[in-house]
């Protein structure tokens, strides 16, 4: 009796023990996260919550953390999730929502285009998302501020902006109403806590003209707009247009007005290292054209440096494609390394094959790289510049011969240089003679070239100009990163808040938690 009751006695304890620690595993398990398109309202919601934060307190930080989460946030853009936001934002006006819906495209056409084999209608539609308000009970009727209604018909703009990529006609004369709309907000709203957000707004206004085709019609509009920015000291809208302007003028292919437009204006230093990234690719790809290899390489590596290392590939990869050819242009060989990186090896592809025959001076992979790769080129607005290496692969060429042959006649080097007569060989000859390529002589009765003992490059000034180059490489590198240390103001090193202005910071974040707290009781 006494080991059956021993034994039911450790039965229980291991029950109870084997209960607890499951009790234990499941309040350790996660929570169950929202859906995707609940998940997704939230974000929308929270960072409408963090604009009029913003506004409220005149702090800029949150609206500027608010449009960082634009770009995670634009795949998840989907028509049912754009039309719930409508719907629940503005309760206040009927008319302005109307106005906004009409702008999106029929809902059956979008969710053709955004099913695919593995997603079935249903989750397309967003079904279950509801058709409620997402603002308060108290706070429904009242108008937005002008921020919230322009960060939310930015959305809008980004959704259109998505299905016309897709191929939507319809959605790309709906795209150019919705942005001509977003404009209006900002000029007639004259507010300067929206700069940072009429600076994104502009972006995506030259966007979906430029995707339209029509970017020349807004190059007035740009200008005003620039104009204003300057004379209010809104400096990141002032970047956003030069940028913007830049790129207009560059695709249409208009480099004397950018340039103009360049000396002309002062990009301001305060901007963001993704304008500045843009402003000196811009900057090099002018130069480049000007025949100013020597700047147009300097901005570009500059460009580089100011570019986000982790992201932005296809930014990294346009930079890199030039700069090789500006490289190539300027008589250097890019680093081999630069080729191989994992992230660059497809890309680049082409531009290897192209520094391989110049490198090489052989002139038949140099056509054959053009042939092959010419379209791909087109499209990189580079095949212009690379054109201009027709000169360099001879150049190479001669002076691989004539450290090869002490003399060789003029039929051979047009031979070998896929030249029609030797008459042509010998005038690229004569040239390479000048311009100091080669050190060779040309004798026109015989027909040949004779070449001179090479001398020695140390009594030459080329290691001094190499020297002095790299010098004033370091000393640009150290001004710029003196430039970009950021200091905290002596009001953070010396504690001046006294004890009133504390509570009263502290009373004012009370309330405002307060009433999200209630807005979020009225919404269940």
């Amino acid at each position: 009796m006494a080991m059956d009751a021993a034994s039911n006695a450790k039965e229980a304890k291991d029950t109870k023990d084997t209960k607890d620690a499951k009790d234990v595993k499941e309040s350790k398990e996660p929570k169950e996260k929202p859906s995707g398109p609940v998940q997704t309202l939230e974000e929308i919601r929270d960072c409408c919550r963090l604009i009029e934060r913003s506004v409220l307190s005149k702090e800029p930080r949150f609206l500027v953390r608010a449009l960082r989460g634009l770009q995670p946030l634009r795949p998840k853009l989907k028509h049912g999730i754009v039309a719930r936001v409508l719907n629940g934002f503005y309760t206040h006006s009927d008319q302005a929502k109307e106005e906004l819906l009409d702008m999106m495209p029929k809902e059956k056409d979008v969710v053709a285009m955004e099913v695919d084999g593995k997603q079935d209608a249903k989750d397309a539609k967003e079904g279950g998302l509801g058709t409620g308000r997402l603002r308060g009970a108290k706070s429904a009727m009242t108008p937005l501020l002008p921020e919230v209604d322009a960060y939310l018909h930015l959305l809008l703009l980004l959704f259109l902006l998505d299905v016309d990529q897709k191929g939507d006609n319809k959605a790309a004369s709906k795209s150019l109403e919705c942005a001509e709309a977003l404009m209006l907000k900002l000029v007639t709203a004259n507010r300067r806590s929206m700069d940072h957000m009429a600076a994104r707004c502009y972006y995506y206004y030259t966007r979906a003209y430029e995707t339209s085709g029509r970017v020349a019609e807004i190059n007035g509009v740009l200008h005003a707009r620039l104009r204003t920015a300057t004379l209010r000291n809104d400096f990141e809208g002032q970047a956003v247009l030069i940028n913007c302007i830049l790129r207009s003028y560059i695709s249409q292919n208009l480099y004397d007005q950018a340039d103009k437009l360049v000396n002309k204006t002062n990009f301001p230093e305060s901007a963001s290292n993704n304008e500045w990234a843009r402003y000196l690719y811009y900057l090099g790809r002018i130069k480049a054209i000007q025949l100013e290899y020597s700047e147009a390489h300097k901005h570009l590596v500059q460009s580089l440096r100011k570019a986000p290392q982790q992201s932005a590939v296809g930014f990294r990869h346009t930079v890199l494609k030039l700069s090789i050819i500006v490289e190539l242009l300027l008589g250097e060989i890019p680093d081999r390394q630069t080729f191989l990186q994992k992230a660059n090896k497809r890309a680049l592809a082409p531009y290897l094959q192209v520094t391989q025959a110049v490198r090489s001076g052989d002139v038949s992979n140099f056509q054959k790289a053009l042939d092959t790769h010419g379209k791909l080129f087109r499209e990189d607005k580079t095949y212009t510049l690379i054109l201009r290496l027709h000169q360099n692969v001879i150049k190479t060429a001669i002076r691989t011969i004539s450290v090869a042959y002490s003399r060789i006649s003029l039929m051979d080097v047009a031979t070998k240089l896929k030249l029609e007569s030797s008459e042509e060989a010998e005038y690229i000859i004569a040239k390479a003679i000048r311009d100091g390529v080669i050190e060779a002589t040309l004798d026109h009765e015989n027909g040949w070239m004779q070449s001179k003992e090479n001398s020695d490059i140390y009594c030459t000034r080329e290691p001094q100009l190499a020297f002095h180059e790299r010098i004033s490489f370091c000393l640009d590198l150290h001004n710029s990163s003196v430039k970009a240390m950021r200091f905290p103001p002596k009001s953070y090193n010396q504690d001046l808040e006294s004890a009133e202005d504390r509570r009263e910071r502290e009373a004012q974040d009370l309330e405002l938690a307060k009433e999200m707290a209630e807005e979020d009781e009225d919404m269940i």
